[in-house]
């Protein structure tokens, strides 16, 4: 069964998600894709671990209008309700 997808547990997912990609710099909400060095297959992997976690599926038209990372979280908390 997935995870409980509240703001807190969904960003840390996310924000340790992205360090283990390779994120550059400090990863903070309001942090974009280009600024942390987050290509589209990062972006894609970054998907994939949201799935195994949360259940919520995350397809590429859904993720191509994602800028930031607050946006990521905002996006699978809404989808998990």
């Amino acid at each position: 069964m997935p995870a409980q997808a509240t703001t807190e547990s969904v960003e840390q997912v996310i924000f340790d998600g992205l360090k283990e990609l390779g994120a550059e710099g400090e990863v903070a909400r309001s942090s974009t894709f280009e600024e942390l060095d987050v290509d589209s297959l990062d972006l894609v992997e970054l998907a994939q671990i949201i799935e195994d976690e949360f259940g919520v599926s995350l397809q590429g038209e859904d993720v191509k209008d994602l800028r930031t990372v607050g946006d990521v979280i905002d996006l699978v908390v809404a989808r998990s309700q």
